[in-house]
Order: structure tokens, then sequence, then C-alpha cells
């Protein structure tokens, strides 16, 4: 963690989808330049946290507040917050036929209010590229049509380094990975926090964690947090699994 100024701040948030409420008060406080970690079981509302804070339609804040410096986001449209400096990697990134990589993240900036010179971009690409391990040609081809699920995780990486995200949700980001692809991500991710942009990983997974440093690990069930510490939570889960949560759900 590179310093202790709160960055972004969830209090007492309750969210509905179709009128039936799947958060029932989240409380989140995340520093800037840190790494936290969601863990929970399936239908917990860990992608529904991620959805709310990106601005999702579907997905209505009944009750409390995110800030990101102070500034309220549940007021913001999603292009408004992603100016800001929020990204969402999303758990099944879709597929844009006709449209590059690189036209997409190109519109992306400019959109953004980050503007550049082809060169400047190029370079900044190339350096994208170096750290997630994607050959060149991936940025001419169409927006993840025809890619693994690794390469197409890996694609959404570097859109978020190319759009310089000051606060990452990463909506199991580990999820289709190999072993190799699973170090590059890693260094991705531990770039943002070095750079002192704030991750909130979502995973339901050990593996990735262990190429991480983390500041804290949150377990939510039932639409709640209901418990946090630091890496050694998630070896507990690994050994136990989470039936205690679920008898004081």
């Amino acid at each position: 963690m590179n310093n202790d100024k709160i960055m972004f701040e969830i209090q007492d948030l309750h969210v509905n989808i179709e009128n039936k409420e799947i958060l029932k008060g989240i409380n989140l406080s995340l520093e800037e330049g840190s790494m936290h970690v969601i863990m929970g079981p399936n239908g917990s509302g860990k992608s529904t946290l991620a959805n709310t804070i990106m601005g999702h339609p579907k997905y209505k804040a009944s009750q409390g507040t995110i800030k990101m410096n102070g500034n309220d986001l549940l007021s913001l449209t999603p292009d408004k917050r992603a100016k800001m400096g929020v990204f969402l990697a999303f758990q099944y990134p879709v597929e844009v036929p006709g449209l590059s990589l690189s036209k997409l993240i190109w519109s992306a900036q400019s959109a953004i209010g980050i503007n550049k010179t082809m060169k400047e971009f190029q370079d900044m690409l190339l350096e994208g590229l170096k750290i997630i391990d994607l050959d060149n040609s991936f940025t001419s081809r169409s927006v993840n049509e025809g890619l693994s699920g690794g390469e197409k995780k890996r694609c959404e990486m570097l859109q978020a380094y190319m759009l310089r995200a000051k606060f990452v949700i990463l909506d199991e980001i580990d999820s289709g990975l190999d072993v190799d692809a699973m170090k590059h991500v890693s260094n991705m991710i531990n770039w943002f926090v070095k750079n002192n942009s704030t991750v909130l990983l979502i995973t339901h997974y050990q593996r990735i964690l262990e190429h991480l440093s983390i500041d804290k690990v949150h377990i939510m069930a039932d639409g709640r947090i209901v418990d946090s510490g630091d890496y050694s939570l998630v070896k507990k889960i690994e050994q136990e699994g989470y039936e205690r949560y679920k008898k004081v759900m």
C-alpha cells in the first residue's frame, strides 16, 4: 500500500435487481494504491457490486453511497465514471466484429480526454503489450473475436493500462488463464498498484493471489461483507470453504 489516503468508499449500499434486493448494506473503504480482494460463494453479490460501481443501468441503488475521491459516483453516468478513471474488466468480455482493438483503445482514450499523437499512442501500446505479453498482431484484430478466454482477459488488462485507470475492478480476471498468462496478468495488476492505482479483484481462487501483494481480503455472503482480513483469510477459505459464513447468513 503506497499511503493511507482513502480513495474509494462505499457506505451502507443496498442494490436491487428487478425489485429483488441483492446487496444488503455494503461498507468498503479502499486506500489509494492498494489492492483489495473480494471472495465468496456463487450468488453472494460480487458481480452485482462490480456492475453497480461501474453504473450498469440494471442495478439500482436504493440506499447508500459510492464515492471516489469525494465525488458521488451514483449520480454519474458510466461514461463520466470512466472519465474519472473507473474501469471494469468484464467477467465475460464481448466480441465486437469489425472494430480493431487499437481503434477501440484510440477512441476510448479520446473520449476520456487522453490525447496522444500517433507516435505516443504506438509507444504506449507497445509498452502495454510487453507487460501483458501479447503480440502486436492482436491490436489489428477485431475486439475479442476468435480469441481464447485467456487472450480476452489479457486484452481487457491492456485496455485498462492504455486508459490509465485509477480504480480497476477485475471481475474474475483469472478465469481461463493458463500458468504463463496468469503471471503476465499479475504483472499488469502489480503495475497498477505501483503506479498508485487502486485495484478491487473479485476471484474464486487462490492461485492468482500468490503472484500479488494483497492489502486486504473481504468475504461476501448473501449480499453482505461478512469478514475481512489479511492474506491468511484466503488460506482459511481454501481449507474450510464458506460453510461457516452460510451459518450466519
